[in-house]
C-alpha cells in the first residue's frame, strides 16, 4: 500500500496490473493473468450463486431485486421495471478500519 500515486484518483484494471507487477516484481503479462484469473473467478462464483469472501478485505454477493412499477422521468409514462440481480460488495472490518486510520 502506501502508494500516494493513486490517492484521490480512480485505479483502473491496467493500473492495478501495473501496481501488482511493480510491487511483486513480476512481468506485466504474469500480473495480467493473475488479475484476470481473480476477476474471472469472482464472476463465475457469483453466477453460481456463491458468496465470495476475502478475509480482511470484504465480500461479494448477488442481491435479488423485485420488479416494480416506475415512471419514465422525461415523459412521465408508467413503465414496468423487471426483477434483476446486482452484484454487491460489503467491505470487511479490517478494510474499514484501515481506511479510517
Amino acid at each position: 500500500m502506501g502508494n500516494s500515486f493513486f490517492q484521490g484518483e480512480t485505479m483502473n484494471k491496467s493500473e492495478l496490473i501495473k501496481a501488482l507487477s511493480e510491487q511483486k516484481k513480476m512481468h506485466v503479462d504474469e500480473a495480467t493473468k493473475v488479475v484476470g484469473a481473480f476477476v474471472d473467478s469472482v464472476k463465475e462464483a457469483l453466477l453460481r450463486g456463491d458468496r465470495v469472501e476475502i478475509r480482511g478485505f470484504g465480500s461479494f454477493k448477488i442481491k435479488d431485486y423485485e420488479g416494480y412499477t416506475g415512471r419514465n422521468p422525461k415523459s412521465g409514462t408508467v413503465v414496468q421495471v423487471r426483477p434483476k440481480k446486482l452484484p454487491f460488495f460489503r467491505p470487511g472490518k479490517e478494510l474499514k478500519e484501515f481506511i479510517n486510520q
